[in-house]
């Protein structure tokens, strides 16, 4: 079950409570290892151009596979494009205690954001202000997605992005891409390979 924070939590200002800022911490330390999937997810927001302006793609992926577990495309920048990327992967994947790691960016410094965060099982975390290799991973699959889908590509509307960004994340970059970083498995291979490890364990 995804929990809501208040009536409105999604739709709320963007700016940390007076405080909080200074409370922002980094659990990862650029250390994106891990011997599981659901230990440490990443999350960014990029931009998508189009003829009628921007479209705004918020991502959350998992660092064992490096596996997109979480996306939502739109118009908009507000707090709720983080949360919503994340609802989903919250409702499939139950965190108990797995580390959110994010930017700095207002929709993830957000108060809401946050206490969305703690109300699902996640512990946020963010890197330092302007430092990209705070959260390098994130970074990377919007690298490949710019080099491998957007470059000398264009779109008239929002609407004519949707079906190629899902074709990239869900039938290609997830279940066909090759990362050096897992011996050349896909996403999908290496989540499969650590599901038989546990149940050959057991």
């Amino acid at each position: 079950m995804v929990c809501g924070v208040g009536p409105h939590a999604a739709g709320c200002a963007n700016a940390p409570q007076d405080g909080e800022q200074s409370a922002l911490a980094d659990l990862v330390q650029r250390d994106f290892t891990t011997t599981a999937p659901d230990e440490k997810w990443v999350g960014d927001i990029t931009y998508l151009a189009n003829d009628e302006g921007w479209a705004y793609l918020a991502t959350v992926l998992d660092c064992y596979s490096r596996k997109i577990i979480g996306w939502r495309l739109d118009t908009h920048l507000r707090a709720e494009l983080a949360i919503e990327a994340l609802e989903d992967v919250i409702s499939r994947r139950n965190p108990n205690g797995n580390i959110f790691h994010s930017d700095r960016g207002s929709q993830y410094t957000s108060h809401f954001f946050r206490e969305f965060c703690r109300a699902n099982g996640l512990r946020p975390s963010v890197g330092a202000t302007g430092v990209c290799f705070d959260n390098s991973v994130a970074d990377s699959f919007f690298a490949t997605l710019k080099k491998e889908l957007v470059h000398g590509r264009s779109w008239n509307t929002v609407s004519e992005i949707r079906t190629p960004v899902f074709q990239f994340i869900e039938t290609y970059y997830n279940r066909h891409r090759p990362h050096s970083a897992m011996n050349y498995r896909t996403p999908e291979e290496q989540e499969d390979k650590f599901a038989k490890l546990t149940l050959t364990a057991t």
